[in-house]
């Protein structure tokens, strides 16, 4: 007997039937003119939504309960959206600025982190950043254990007050020098004794599938959206004036270029090196605003990666061929996407510029002296950054 045939028309069974339709109804749209059209465009498309499906499912199902919360990781290398900073881990955990909270742990090789309290994510209808701690300003630094308390009046100066309107707590974990060594670890616990919750009622949930949807729908279409209505506002190949978003990190500054590059051709990028805490620059493809391949491939360099010249500024480029020199970007066979430039916590703003060069022509157009970076080099480049990665997200 299927779902559709059962006796039991209860609310939760309705919503699930619903939000396979939908879902459906949703991978149908994405094939629409607003959607990339080409055949690998569409694949990621594909993988995109099977992948907001597990992502948003999670969330709202599994992590709806603020008396009893559990950090979910998404927004980063393996479960994306919303242009996650390959330098970062991301957590969330569902809060009620009702209740007190203890969040703890050990920093292990992590340089810094930082908690927000969000009224929602980005994409949301409600959202925005309404308090923030980060570690280093906190005194807690790498291989350091820590403890922050969240809730309560605001009267004890010991504890983060959460704003009304909050409904998550969110920490990005920062790993700027990407080393073979144990991430941090975090805890997040209600300490208000609270009455067991009752079962799961069949309204409730339906009311969270239909909220998985919700920020399915929302991520897909908003960030497509966003990364359509950034490149339009824009130059090709030319970054646009720095910027902060309205409602997120404060100390966060941004700048974006999209690149639009033939086979043969190289971005070249010379900036300063910002006075910020922490900066780089990386690579994201132009829908789904999903990392370019950040395992197997180069597409992120930070300025413990970047070389910088004698001159004191640094160059480098974007291409679809290796040039053999440091600090390349491999834009993973992707004609078109988003390089993205972040310098947080800053003193000033840095200046840089952009030229399309042949290929052929890198290596004129770079300081006397640049090095060379052969095969072997690169190979080995690429093998630190994937056994680093394979410590930040192990089980």
């Amino acid at each position: 007997m299927s779902l559709a045939t059962s006796p039991d028309a209860s609310p939760a069974t309705s919503a699930w039937r619903d939000f396979c339709r939908r879902i459906e109804a949703l991978g149908e749209r994405m094939l629409g003119e607003d959607f990339p059209g080409d055949a690998t465009g569409r694949a990621e498309g594909v993988a995109h939504l099977a992948d907001q499906v597990a992502c948003w499912l999670a969330w709202s199902t599994g992590h709806s309960d603020p008396r009893a919360p559990f950090f979910h990781r998404s927004n980063d290398l393996v479960t994306q959206w919303g242009g996650p900073n390959q330098d970062n881990v991301y957590h969330h955990a569902t809060i009620d600025p009702s209740l007190r909270y203890r969040i703890r742990g050990h920093m292990h090789s992590c340089e810094d982190f930082v908690l927000t309290l969000r009224a929602g994510f980005m994409h949301m209808e409600v959202w925005g950043t309404r308090a923030t701690a980060r570690a280093s300003e906190r005194g807690i630094g790498r291989g350091e254990p820590f403890e922050l308390l969240l809730g309560g009046d605001g009267s004890d100066p010991d504890w983060i007050q959460i704003p009304e309107g909050v409904v998550a707590a969110s920490l990005r974990e920062y790993y700027v020098d990407w080393q073979n060594e144990e991430p941090a670890v975090f805890t997040i616990e209600c300490l208000d004794e609270l009455p067991t919750p009752s079962r799961a009622t069949s309204e409730e949930v339906a009311a969270r599938l239909e909220a998985a949807y919700a920020q399915i729908e929302s991520s897909i279409v908003y960030w497509k959206d966003y990364m359509r209505d950034g490149r339009a506002q824009g130059v090709d190949n030319e970054f646009a004036m720095p910027m902060k978003v309205a409602k997120g990190l404060a100390a966060a500054r941004y700048s974006f270029c999209f690149w639009n590059l033939e086979p043969g051709q190289a971005l070249l990028i010379t900036s300063d090196v910002p006075r910020a805490d922490y900066w780089g620059l990386q690579l994201y493809n132009e829908a789904w605003y999903e990392q370019v391949d950040p395992i197997h491939r180069i597409t992120s360099i930070n300025q413990q990666q970047a070389v910088v010249d004698d001159d004191g500024r640094f160059r480098m480029v974007l291409s679809y061929e290796d040039p053999g020199v440091p600090n390349w970007l491999d834009c993973g066979g992707h004609p078109r996407g988003l390089l993205t430039y972040r310098w947080f916590w800053p003193e000033a703003d840095p200046a840089f510029e952009t030229r399309v060069v042949a290929i052929s022509e890198v290596g004129d157009c770079l300081p006397p002296g640049t090095p060379k970076v052969d095969a072997t080099a690169r190979r080995e480049e690429i093998r630190r950054r994937k056994e680093h990665l394979a410590w930040r997200f192990r089980t």
